[in-house]
């Protein structure tokens, strides 16, 4: 491999293709700005500058890894995720894009609170609740998670995100922790891939914790039991707030219409996919 930035970028663009990874191009853009620490205009101010052997050692490692089809976001450690930076590593859900959505309809949904009071329910990484309490400083955010290594990122999130209104409830949503007192918002982006499709999923996939991405025979397990177990904890005026899988918006609206919430509608995602569902209390 040549040692020069540009060259480095095209040996990575091809590697990653030829190993079937789809975003190649933004991919390699992303391992570069990680391994020369320099942004996109700087790397194009410099691209015939050579890299430290320090770095094309680290780079290697990266291709190695990244081929085999470890996800990208384990390898660098952390992502970002609604303008803010997560830690995120084996154990522990990776913050997508789509998710985005989740946190924007969640905001949405409060907006009108004064000092609102939310709870995250299957947090993983923080990335939901601690977008949502960074962009609202005056709410008060519980992040409800069941698994130590997931709740491992999660406080060092709070930490590193520096969201002093954010806290961490150790908990299982199917044994209702957390829902001692009154919220006026709970939001969710629980396991919701069907058993039997768990097989299916890509190589990247299969690196993330089965318990976060398993919903049950039909993927809706822990929608029946979040809406059942936490419908009582919605202050009135308050709502809930869920991230569904591709197809499952229509099952998930009844879900919420079967308890009584009134106003259930869905949001779609940058990819036009239904993804957000919710509905209020009255």
């Amino acid at each position: 491999m040549d040692n020069t930035i540009f060259s480095a970028y095209n040996d990575i663009k091809r590697r990653l293709q030829a190993a079937g990874i789809e975003d190649y191009g933004f991919e390699a853009r992303v391992i570069i700005r990680h391994i020369t620490g320099f942004d996109n205009k700087k790397i194009m101010l410099n691209y015939n500058m050579p890299l430290s052997a320090a770095a094309q050692s680290k780079l290697g490692e990266i291709i190695k890894r990244r081929v085999a089809r470890c996800p990208l976001q384990y390898i660098l450690g952390e992502w970002s995720f609604y303008g803010l930076n997560f830690k995120v590593g084996e154990g522990v859900l990776i913050p997508r894009p789509d998710t985005e959505t989740v946190v924007d309809t969640a905001l949405k949904l409060i907006s009108e609170k004064a000092a609102p009071k939310v709870l995250d329910l299957c947090a993983g990484s923080g990335a939901i609740g601690i977008s949502i309490a960074a962009n609202r400083p005056d709410s008060r955010v519980y992040l409800l998670e069941k698994y130590e290594k997931a709740a491992n990122y999660l406080k060092e999130n709070i930490k590193q995100n520096m969201v002093n209104n954010a806290q961490y409830i150790s908990g299982d949503v199917l044994k209702c922790d957390g829902a001692g007192q009154l919220y006026d918002l709970i939001v969710s982006n629980p396991p919701y891939i069907a058993s039997a499709d768990m097989k299916t999923l890509q190589p990247e996939v299969k690196y993330e914790p089965e318990a976060a991405l398993d919903g049950g025979e039909d993927g809706l397990m822990f929608y029946r039991a979040i809406t059942e177990n936490y419908k009582s904890a919605i202050a009135p005026g308050g709502s809930i707030c869920f991230e569904v899988g591709i197809n499952e918006a229509q099952s998930v609206r009844e879900i919420l219409r079967s308890a009584g919430f009134s106003g259930v509608e869905t949001r779609k995602d940058l990819a036009g996919v239904d993804r957000v569902v919710f509905g209020t209390v009255k």
